[in-house]
């Protein structure tokens, strides 16, 4: 996933937007620092488990380009026989593959997190507050992986071409996220109809777990409208619903592959 033992070229995306997830995180560390010498501040100015929506652009960015990486080429210069012709089965191609999405993913998200939380050690916010936090930012972290490595992977498998699977998966995290979150806005605001803008959530990746973070965490929400009352176990149930669909249609997918 971050291209070691391949080409030098190959390391340069992945690498380049894991600086892209740490360098705010850095700032936001050096900044509550600052505040709290100051005594202006005495929590950080930024929630942990907030982070992965904040930087959700370059989020959809990896996953686009390192699942069709992981996938989209060996359909392309037919690889698969190679893997097969040992003794691995089709099952454990897709397992291998979604765990090391999953992981990779998961350490993009989690670096920056655990940045700002030494961060806040320096800052001397409570410690006991912060991690708690931190831990529950890191669950949450892992949900994102799974959620959003998982329909990557299912978009990339569909295509040998890369760039078609790149602009597939971007369309699917980011476009999602944005119509989402702007009928949020404008079912809340505009409507005055917090509820039905909650229940929107259901529908964008970012937004799902974020709602199931809200609910099962009790951490604020960073969308426009989090869970309505009594919908946390939805939101649950269809990112669980989600996550094994995305399983069960690249087990479906590989069935299929000729070799």
């Amino acid at each position: 996933v971050y291209g070691l033992g391949r080409a030098g070229k190959s390391k340069i995306i992945p690498f380049g937007l894991a600086a892209v997830m740490v360098l705010p995180a850095l700032i936001v560390a050096v900044v509550n620092v600052a505040l709290a010498g100051q005594g202006v501040a005495t929590e950080p100015v930024l929630p942990y488990a907030r982070y992965p929506i904040v930087l959700s652009a370059a989020i959809a960015i990896f996953v686009a380009v390192q699942s069709t990486q992981a996938v989209s080429l060996d359909l392309r210069f037919h690889t698969l026989p190679l893997y097969l012709s040992r003794p691995l089965a089709r099952a454990d191609y897709v397992r291998a593959k979604y765990a090391a999405l999953t992981s990779g993913l998961f350490l993009l998200m989690a670096v920056p997190i655990l940045i700002m939380y030494v961060g806040s050690l320096f800052a001397e916010f409570p410690i006991g507050r912060e991690t708690g936090n931190v831990v529950l930012a890191l669950m949450g972290a892992m949900l994102y992986a799974l959620v959003l490595g998982g329909i990557g992977l299912v978009i990339a498998s569909l295509t040998a071409r890369r760039g078609f699977g790149i602009a597939g998966v971007i369309a699917v995290l980011s476009l999602s996220y944005a119509i989402v979150s702007a009928l949020q806005g404008w079912v809340g605001e505009m409507v005055g109809d917090m509820n039905t803008a909650g229940w929107i959530g259901l529908f964008s990746p970012m937004t799902l777990v974020d709602g199931v973070q809200a609910w099962a965490f009790g951490v604020d929400t960073s969308t426009p409208a989090g869970p309505p009352d009594g919908a946390g176990p939805v939101f649950f149930i269809v990112m669980l619903a989600v996550i094994a669909a995305c399983y069960a249609a690249l087990m479906a997918r590989y069935r299929r592959v000729r070799l």
